[in-house]
């Protein structure tokens, strides 16, 4: 699954005597299979680029293809059919549903994707064991760790079978053994299942692991390099 980006903007408050320039003019490809750091200071426009990449967000200019569709063209209900079958997201306070359980979190998109109670019971049971969490399972959010939280909030990302994760500073939270661990585990996706994994992050850790690394300021684009 390759995404094309034709120039995109994103303007907040645009007929505002103060309109925000959050993203100018990026274009950009990614392929599928790539492990991507985007980054660059805080309100430099990577988490908007995110989101919009994910279809949370929508373009104020430009298009955004996947696969050669547009993004831009589907219908509400077609761009959340798009986002439960093809993206992850990471996000960096968790969006962790509180009155679930770990377990039932993972679950959920899977459950409207409609898979079987049993394949999500399976399946969300051996993602939460392989971060770490197979003690964890009954425990709502907030009996658990931020550490604790953020790795289920990986678990749910990958469970769905994502083509592609959107990570928003996915490791701000958590120690250097446990960004270690999870940066593994994605790496392995990557590696063995072909996921395209795009990171925004200052985390250097990220960095160090990603194989391209793009830089952002001021919403544009001042670096793109492989590594």
């Amino acid at each position: 699954m390759t995404i094309e980006i034709h120039g995109l903007s994103k303007i907040y408050n645009p007929d505002s005597d103060f309109p925000v320039h959050a993203v100018r003019q990026v274009n950009l490809t990614i392929e599928q299979g790539e492990f991507v750091a985007i980054m660059g200071p805080s309100g430099s426009g990577k988490t908007t680029l995110l989101n919009m990449l994910g279809g949370i967000d929508v373009p104020s200019e430009g298009r955004i293809l996947i696969d050669g569709e547009a993004l831009n063209d589907l219908t509400p209900h077609q761009t959340i059919a798009f986002r439960r079958d093809n993206v992850g997201f990471i996000f960096q306070d968790y969006s962790l549903l509180p009155v679930l359980t770990a377990l039932e979190n993972v679950e959920f998109v899977m459950q409207l994707q409609g898979h079987s109670e049993r394949e999500c019971r399976h399946r969300a049971t051996a993602l939460l064991t392989q971060v770490g969490l197979k003690d964890q399972l009954d425990k709502i959010p907030a009996k658990l760790s931020g550490g604790q939280q953020q790795r289920v909030a990986v678990a749910r990302a990958l469970a769905p079978q994502p083509r592609f994760v959107m990570a928003d500073e996915p490791t701000a939270n958590l120690d250097a053994q446990s960004t270690s661990e999870l940066l593994d585990i994605m790496q392995q996706l990557n590696e063995k299942e072909g996921t395209t994994f795009i990171f925004s992050t200052h985390d250097p850790r990220v960095i160090t692991r990603a194989r391209r690394v793009i830089v952002i300021e001021d919403g544009q684009i001042t670096e793109d390099r492989e590594q």
